[in-house]
């Protein structure tokens, strides 16, 4: 070998170990995964939360317990349990209404805190998929311990999460999956892999906007998008038919899914005779199973909701920071400063998913579900038909 094909071929590889280098993040603080129960693993995330949280109140406490996974019990005897997950940039507080509900279901229901979460959008750059994959599976293995009846829910990519886990463990009992994000709207997220080690930000912080919340992130690092990818991925690499029973929940206009998509996967995969889909939303011509899904509009002038959002249906009217008396709204929703200063004002507006727009109106992200009785009834309804033995 020439000196000069030597030195071309040293300088590859040293290119080379530079991207391996550049595609490995560095890990972020995540909480100690050396737990025996569930109160050790809280201890460890308060512990996390108290040192590395970037508050954005001088209420801190009340801040690490939003953040905090959580742990509701029934009256009396318990059925079984229910692991909820997040989703990306949120945290366990996404399920402070469905959590109660489903505990006076009967059954022994907690939340986790994904690995990134809860502390700064930052700290989601020092992420694996694996390590919310772990997650789940020590969580599920621990409700286990207590019960044979073990169901998952999620959120989102929380969903996805829930989704890989029962299709290749046979001991879940059932999924509840609120806007599984089995697809992605944009046909180029599946870039984000790719461009993460030369931009980590695909929105880069911006001081003249928000970028967390109390509860959630406001704006993601580029390895979170591409973790969001890889788990939609990891479902469709998973995903047969499926004899478990399974409850949907999702909205025709999200701006973040293909929701058709999950329409799609349900019919086809989702075959137990229990599993049930609920459409916010007009159902497509094409729908071939209408018998197991229950559609409910998203056009109720009456409440000035134009349509539904992808995180409104996890929420009830009355919760206090997201219901339809709070003063706490998500004015950034796509659109120009004079609606985005007119929202923030506290002038009428209306509600939608993100980036949804017409004339004369201001619009604000609907984080709340109006069917919000309704929903909980048809829950309900499902875990009864879930568990019935004849």
């Amino acid at each position: 070998m020439t000196r000069k094909r030597k030195g071309w071929r040293d300088v590859a590889m040293l290119c080379s170990l530079m991207l391996l280098v550049a595609c490995t993040p560095k890990k972020s603080a995540t909480p100690d995964t050396g737990y025996a129960s569930f109160n050790e693993y809280q201890a460890a995330s308060r512990q996390l939360l108290t040192k590395h949280r970037r508050f954005q109140t001088s209420d801190h406490a009340t801040e690490i317990e939003r953040n905090l996974p959580r742990e509701w019990r029934p009256v009396g005897k318990a059925k079984g349990g229910i692991l909820l997950v997040h989703g990306l940039g949120d945290s366990p507080w996404s399920f402070t209404d469905i959590g109660p509900m489903l505990a006076n279901q009967g059954y022994v229901v907690r939340t986790i805190l994904l690995a990134g979460h809860g502390t700064a959008p930052k700290d989601l750059m020092g992420v694996d998929l694996r390590d919310w994959e772990q997650e789940v599976q020590r969580q599920t293995e621990m409700l286990h311990k207590e019960f044979s009846t073990v169901f998952l829910g999620g959120f989102s990519t929380g969903a996805n999460l829930v989704t890989v886990y029962a299709l290749t463990h046979n001991d879940v009992s059932g999924l509840l999956l609120f806007s599984p994000a089995y697809q992605a709207k944009s046909d180029l997220v599946w870039l984000t892999p790719i461009i993460r080690p030369f931009r980590p930000w695909l929105r880069p912080p911006n001081a003249s906007r928000p970028q967390q919340t109390t509860v959630r992130y406001l704006n993601t690092p580029t390895n979170g998008f591409a973790l969001f990818y890889r788990s939609s991925r990891n479902v469709k690499s998973h995903l047969s038919t499926y004899n478990k029973p399974v409850l949907i929940v999702t909205v025709a206009h999200d701006s973040v899914l293909n929701t058709q998509q999950t329409l799609t996967l349900f019919e086809r995969y989702f075959t137990h005779p229990a599993s049930k889909l609920i459409w916010y939303g007009e159902l497509p011509a094409d729908v071939t199973a209408p018998a197991r899904i229950a559609v409910k509009p998203d056009w109720l002038p009456q409440q000035r909701i134009s349509q539904f959002s992808h995180m409104g249906i996890l929420f009830s009217p009355d919760n206090p920071l997201y219901g339809a008396q709070a003063k706490e709204k998500f004015c950034w929703n796509g659109q120009n400063d004079v609606a985005f200063d007119g929202c923030m004002r506290g002038e009428s507006v209306w509600y939608s998913d993100w980036g949804y727009r017409q004339p004369g109106k201001i619009y604000a992200r609907l984080t709340f579900n109006p069917y919000w009785s309704w929903q909980n009834e048809a829950i309900g309804n499902f875990l009864r038909d879930a568990t019935f033995k004849p």
